[in-house]
């Protein structure tokens, strides 16, 4: 069992944002249970985790699969027996071509990984979460500012990012019976190595290429550690942490 009692899933957790929220979670005293598809990243994470005497278990999961996504929580039930905090983090993007020229497999993929894979997630920590003693639980979702603004030909993940708002506001009505909480993280410009591009100039709505602003990736992991900590009288619903000086505010 984990040093604070509590055990947490984190999707996407071999690398980026999920690994430097599963990692700040593991500080805090967390059981996690690291998800994702690349096996040898979840045991590095897992390793990294156990120089500060941080307890993560690696399940090698496809969060698009039903089949595997039963079978990640099932690990999670039989090595913790309780799930606490589900972090639905894992995502991809399609590559930014106009929506006309987007093929239907690369929107599959996207829309399976994005909306698939939390819902399939939810389902399987609801279940868990409201037969536990004591019941209850809470789950984050990463939605992205592109839960409220697209960038130009983005339509596979800013569709699937609008969709995990509406994911996020049924949960946490769904759950209230259950002491289930749900809240949605929108994170700006979170250095990462998929963000990095930023610094090197994207296109903007105006169809100019702008750099970015950039913000350490651990100012998103400590705001999963604040949503995480609220005791159950209380959600933190929507909680948006950006680069400051990111184009979001404003006309764009």
């Amino acid at each position: 069992m984990a040093a604070n009692g509590k055990v947490a899933v984190v999707t996407g957790a071999g690398s980026g944002i999920g690994k430097a929220a599963a990692l700040a979670l593991m500080r805090e005293g967390y059981a996690v249970v690291l998800a994702g598809r690349r096996k040898d990243a979840l045991e590095a994470v897992a390793k990294e985790a156990q120089k500060t005497n941080g307890k993560g278990l690696a399940v090698p999961t496809d969060v698009g699969d039903a089949d595997s996504v039963r079978a990640l929580f099932a690990k999670t039930k039989e090595a913790f027996g309780r799930l606490d905090l589900l972090f639905n983090n894992a995502g991809i993007g399609a590559p930014a071509i106009p929506m006309e020229d987007l093929k239907f497999e690369q929107w599959k993929a996207v829309v399976d990984t994005n909306l698939t894979g939390p819902f399939l997630c939810a389902q399987e920590a609801i279940k868990m979460m409201k037969s536990q003693m004591p019941k209850g639980g809470r789950i984050i979702n990463n939605g992205s500012i592109s839960a409220h603004a697209p960038r130009p030909n983005s339509v596979p993940y800013t569709s699937t990012k609008h969709a995990i708002t509406g994911l996020t506001k049924c949960i946490a009505l769904d759950g209230r019976k259950n002491d289930i909480s749900c809240g949605q993280i929108d994170i700006g410009n979170a250095l990462t190595d998929l963000a990095a591009r930023m610094a090197q100039g994207v296109p903007q709505a105006s169809g100019q290429v702008a750099v970015e602003p950039l913000m350490d990736v651990e100012n998103v992991a400590k705001t999963i550690v604040y949503m995480a900590s609220l005791p159950a009288e209380a959600n933190a619903l929507f909680v948006t942490v950006m680069a400051t000086k990111m184009p979001f505010v404003g006309r764009g």
